[in-house]
C-alpha cells in the first residue's frame, strides 16, 4: 500500500490504467521469511479471466477470476522485531538490493490452453482422463472429493516420471524418498477411487506421450523409467494390502471409543511388521480426524535402531565396553601397513579378554589384541577381514577377525594357538597371502562390475552394497527390474575385456573435494573424512574412493563369471559372480556336466538345449 514507486512506475512505462493498478497490504504483497532479516514490497501481474470466473473489482477481490501469472520482488529492506508476517519492523535499507522475479509458466500455459487449471493442460490432462476412465468416474461432474484425487494422479505420475528422468529413483533416503512419496501417494488416491489393482504401466505410459514432444529422453529411456515405477506399484500394493486392513481396524476401534488419537505402538507395528511407512499412517489418520502419537512412534523406532546396532555388535562376537576401546585409541591411531607389506613388526599394547581388558591371554583362550601397526586388513568397504597370524617369542595367534571398533583403531580377533601372550611383547602380523590376493582379485573385479553395470545400464544405476572375500564379490545398485540374460552377458563381457586389457590400477591419497572434481565415485551415505584414497582403474574408466586393497593391474584378476543376479528390495538389484581360480573351477564343474548329459543323450553339445526340451 505504501509503494509509490512501483505505482508511479507502472503508470509510466505500462498503458495500464489507474484502476488496473491495485495497492493491497503486507499481508498479500510483502516478502519476508518471517525472520528477521530481507524483506521487501511485491509487485504481482494477474490475469482477469473475465465474468465467467467471478465478480469484478481485480485481485483484491480474493476471487478466482484473477490468476497470478507473475511475481516481482524487491528485496531492499532489513526488518527486526517480527511479530507476525505483516507486523514487524523496518530497520532500514540492505547494502545490496536485488530483485527476484518468476513467472508461473504453467499459469500462462492453461491461460492460453483455455482451460480452468494446470490440470487440464495438454501435457496432465491425458493422464487425468486415463485415471478416470480406469476408476469408471467422470471428471468434474462428480464429487469434488473424486475430482482432487483424479488430479493428485495426474500430478504425481508425471512428477515422478520427470524426476526418474532426471536421475532420481525410489529410495528410503533424500531425493529418492520424495520420489518415493509422491508415487505412492498417486497409487493410494488410485485406491481410494475404487481400482484395486496395479495402473503405472497405463498412466505413465500415457505421461509419456505427452510429455515426449517437450522432452524427448522420457520416450528414449522409457523402458528403465516405466520398470522403476512399475517395481514401486507391485512392492506398495502388497504393502498396502497388508497393512491397511490393520489401520482401518485401528482407526474404527479409536473413533468408536471416543478416542482422538492413534497410538505410537499401533503406528510402529504397521511400520515394524506390513512395512507401513509412518507417513502414510499420519495421512490416513488425519483424513479420519485423527492424530497419531508421532513421539511415542520415534521412542519406538530409536529402540529398534538401537538394539539393531548392539545385535550387529553381538554377531562379531564379545564387543569390549567403548571406553576401553577409547583408551587405547588414545596412545595413538593404528597405522595400517598391508598396502605396501604383508608382514609387519611392531608391539602389543593391549588384550582383551570377553570384552574386559588383561595383561596377558594364555594357550586356548579368544581375546583381542591391539598393535600400534598392523599388517592384516580390518573388515570395511565391502572387503571382509584378512586371515593371517601375529607371531611374538614364545606365542603364536590365529587371526579369526579384524574390526575396527572406534575409527583409527585397529582390533585383532585372534585364538592363542601356542604359548601366552602379553602386554608390550613384540609381535610381527602376517598376512595370509594368497587369501589377500584372492580378495584383491574379488574386490578389483569390484569395480570392474561397476563400472560395467554404469556403462550398460547408465549413470543412474549406483552402488548401495557390496561385499569382497576370496574367490567371490557380490555387488548391489539400484534398478527397478530384472536384468536379462543379454544384459547380464553384456555387463560379464565388458567387465572381462577390462582383464583382458591389463589395466593399470592406481591409488592416489588426496583431498575430498580434489577427488570430487576428478569425477571420483562415492558411496552415497558413507562418512569420508578431509583426506581420502582413490582407486582408478584405467583411469577415469574406473575411478572410486575406496580404502580397499587391489591388484596392481587388471589382468591379475584372471576371470568373472556373473553366477547370479536377484532382487535385494523395492529398486535394488544384486549381481553374484566368482572371480579367479574360483570363476574357472566353476566353468569346469558346468563343462564336465554338458559334456555328461552329451554322452548320455547322445547329443552333440549346440543340441542340448533342444533335445532336454523334447525329453519334457
Amino acid at each position: 500500500e505504501e509503494d509509490d514507486e512501483a505505482h508511479d512506475l507502472w503508470l509510466k512505462l505500462s498503458t495500464l490504467p489507474e484502476d488496473r493498478i491495485q495497492r493491497l497490504g503486507k499481508d498479500t504483497n510483502y516478502w519476508s521469511t518471517g525472520l528477521p532479516g530481507p524483506a521487501g514490497p511485491c509487485s504481482e501481474i494477474f490475469f482477469d479471466r473475465g465474468p465467467d470466473y467471478g465478480i469484478d473489482g481485480g485481485p483484491a477481490t480474493d476471487d478466482d477470476r484473477y490468476v497470478e501469472i507473475w511475481n516481482l520482488v524487491f528485496m531492499q529492506y532489513e526488518i527486526t522485531n517480527v511479530r507476525s508476517k505483516y507486523d514487524f519492523d523496518i530497520v532500514g535499507e540492505l547494502p545490496a538490493k536485488n530483485i527476484d522475479t518468476g513467472m508461473g509458466l504453467e499459469r500462462i500455459a492453461f491461460i492460453k490452453q483455455g482451460v480452468d487449471n494446470m490440470y487440464e493442460t495438454d501435457q496432465v490432462r491425458p493422464v487425468l482422463d486415463l485415471a478416470a476412465k480406469l476408476a469408471g468416474k467422470a471428471y468434474g461432474a462428480e464429487s469434488h472429493e473424486d475430482d482432487v484425487r483424479l488430479r493428485i494422479v495426474a500430478d504425481h505420475v508425471r512428477s515422478s516420471l520427470m524426476l526418474l528422468a532426471d536421475g532420481v529413483t525410489p529410495s528410503n533416503e533424500g531425493r529418492g524418498y520424495i520420489l518415493r512419496r509422491i508415487m505412492r501417494r498417486a497409487i493410494r488416491s488410485m485406491r481410494l477411487l475404487g481400482v484395486e489393482g496395479a495402473t503405472f504401466p497405463e498412466l505413465f505410459a500415457a505421461s509419456r506421450d505427452a510429455m515426449k514432444e517437450s522432452y524427448p529422453e522420457v520416450e528414449a529411456d522409457y523402458a528403465r523409467l516405466s520398470a522403476y515405477a512399475i517395481a514401486e506399484e507391485q512392492t506398495f500394493l502388497r504393502t498396502l494390502a497388508a497393512g491397511s486392513a490393520i489401520l482401518d481396524q485401528s482407526v474404527a476401534e479409536a473413533k468408536n471409543g471416543g478416542g482422538s488419537t492413534l497410538s505410537g505402538s499401533e503406528a510402529f507395528l504397521l511400520h515394524d511388521t506390513y512395512g507401513f511407512p509412518i507417513d502414510l499412517t499420519l495421512e490416513i489418520a488425519e483424513e479420519a480426524g485423527l492424530s497419531v502419537d508421532r513421539a511415542a512412534f520415534d521412542t519406538l523406532m530409536q529402540e529398534q535402531r538401537t538394539r539393531a546396532k548392539a545385535d550387529a555388535r553381538a554377531r562379531k562376537g564379545a564387543i569390549a565396553d567403548q571406553s576401553a576401546y577409547r583408551e587405547f585409541r588414545a596412545l595413538g591411531e593404528t597405522v595400517f601397513t598391508g598396502y605396501t607389506e604383508l608382514q609387519t613388526e611392531s608391539k602389543v599394547l593391549g588384550i582383551l579378554v570377553d570384552g574386559q581388558g588383561t595383561d596377558r591371554a594364555s594357550e586356548g583362550q579368544i581375546a583381542e589384541i591391539i598393535t600400534a601397526e598392523t599388517a592384516l586388513y580390518a573388515e570395511s568397504g565391502g572387503q571382509v577381514a584378512d586371515k593371517g597370524t601375529i607371531v611374538g617369542p614364545g606365542y603364536e595367534l590365529e587371526v579369526l577377525d579384524v574390526q575396527r571398533p572406534v575409527p583409527g583403531l585397529i582390533s585383532h580377533t585372534v585364538e592363542v594357538t601356542t604359548g601366552e601372550v602379553s602386554v608390550g611383547a613384540s609381535a610381527t602380523t602376517v598376512v595370509d597371502a594368497r587369501n589377500r590376493h584372492s580378495a584383491q582379485q574379488a574386490h578389483s573385479a569390484t569395480h570392474l562390475v561397476h563400472a560395467a553395470i554404469r556403462d550398460t545400464l547408465g549413470k543412474t544405476a549406483t552402488q548401495t552394497g557390496s561385499l569382497n572375500r576370496a574367490g567371490y564379490m557380490r555387488f548391489d545398485f539400484s534398478w527397478g527390474s530384472a536384468l536379462s540374460p543379454e544384459t547380464r552377458t553384456e555387463i560379464e563381457d565388458i567387465a572381462n575385456n577390462a582383464v583382458r586389457d591389463n589395466l593399470e590400477v592406481t591409488t592416489r591419497v588426496m583431498s575430498l573435494d580434489e577427488a570430487k572434481a576428478a569425477g571420483a565415485m562415492a558411496l552415497f551415505g558413507e562418512k569420508y573424512g578431509d583426506t581420502v584414497r582413490m582407486v582408478d582403474i584405467g583411469g577415469p574408466w574406473s575411478r572410486e574412493l575406496c580404502g580397499g586393497t587391489h591388484v596392481a593391474r587388471s589382468a591379475e584378476i584372471g576371470l568373472v563369471n556373473l553366477v547370479g543376479e536377484q532382487s535385494v528390495g523395492a529398486s535394488n538389484r544384486r549381481v553374484e559372480a566368482l572371480v579367479g581360480l574360483d570363476a574357472f573351477r566353476d566353468l569346469a564343474a558346468e563343462r564336465a556336466i554338458v559334456s555328461q548329459l552329451s554322452t548320455s543323450l547322445k547329443t552333440p553339445r549346440e543340441q542340448l538345449t533342444s533335445r532336454i526340451a523334447e525329453l519334457a
